[in-house]
């Protein structure tokens, strides 16, 4: 549970607030770069990389261990994620879209982990050069297999529909595809993680203070189910920690499809 808590008088309780999502450089005036979602990321970066050479690097014919659980992820984003978008080329891009996955999971992940207790993905940069990545990797591909102008007519195309109406449809389908696209897609993973974040952390903070730092007989039951709500929203956050690496991922195997056929 985070205990994080804002005293602006001995008495007086303040509800952690944005200074949550607020790093110094770990050395005192070193590189200003160097923060703790950083060190979070490369530690993630670390854990997946280790996961993966534990469950793939010397598989066996009979699965046990780390190779299992690394084959029931691998089944679940092929059969869940990749499939379902790109089909038959679905195989050729497991390795992107795991990798995906499991970063965007890891991610969020730390958020739950005691000492460290932050959800990487609830620092905007960070969804950002993942959403990036998908982003540039859809227009390569569109660009690559159709060209240019061919890929921007795949996008824009829309069977049945009237000459004098592309005039209006063509600026709101390239906007979606070449800029709400990519805001969508960052946004949706951050704001969840963010909220979630700050929701787990204020009710962490309702309970310490309530029970440990100012115990009194009328707010004895407002520590407590501060306690209470904590254990419930760390239990709910995994969840949706789980389905937004999942929906991250889903949503990277759809513009890697659009950006193989050409489509919107």
């Amino acid at each position: 549970m985070r205990t994080t808590i804002l005293i602006t008088s001995p008495d007086e309780f303040r509800a952690p607030g944005l200074e949550l999502f607020q790093f110094s450089p770990i050395i005192p005036g070193g590189p200003e770069w160097l923060t703790k979602p950083v060190l979070i990321a490369l530690l993630g970066a670390a854990v997946v990389i280790a996961v993966c050479w534990a469950a793939y690097a010397r598989p066996k014919l009979v699965p046990r261990g780390w190779q299992n659980a690394g084959e029931y992820a691998y089944v679940f984003v092929r059969e869940q994620i990749a499939r379902p978008s790109l089909g038959a080329d679905a195989d050729r891009w497991m390795g992107f879209l795991l990798t995906i996955f499991l970063t965007a999971l890891v991610w969020n992940l730390m958020g739950v982990i005691p000492f460290i207790q932050f959800p990487l993905a609830a620092h905007v940069a960070f969804p950002i050069v993942l959403g990036g990545g998908v982003y540039v990797v859809k227009v390569y591909l569109g660009v690559r297999h159709h060209g240019l102008l061919g890929y921007l007519r795949g996008v824009v195309h829309l069977p049945g529909l009237p000459g004098w109406a592309y005039a209006i449809y063509a600026p709101l389908v390239l906007a979606e595809t070449f800029v709400l696209s990519l805001f969508t897609h960052v946004v949706r993973l951050f704001a969840n993680m963010f909220a979630g974040h700050l929701i787990v952390a204020f009710f962490s903070a309702v309970g310490f203070w309530f029970v440990f730092e100012k115990l009194t007989p009328l707010g004895a039951g407002i520590g407590v189910v501060g306690v209470a709500m904590t254990i419930v929203m760390t239990a709910f956050e995994m969840f949706i920690q789980f389905l937004q690496a999942f929906l991250f991922a889903m949503l990277a195997a759809m513009f890697v499809a659009s950006g193989l056929r050409g489509t919107h």
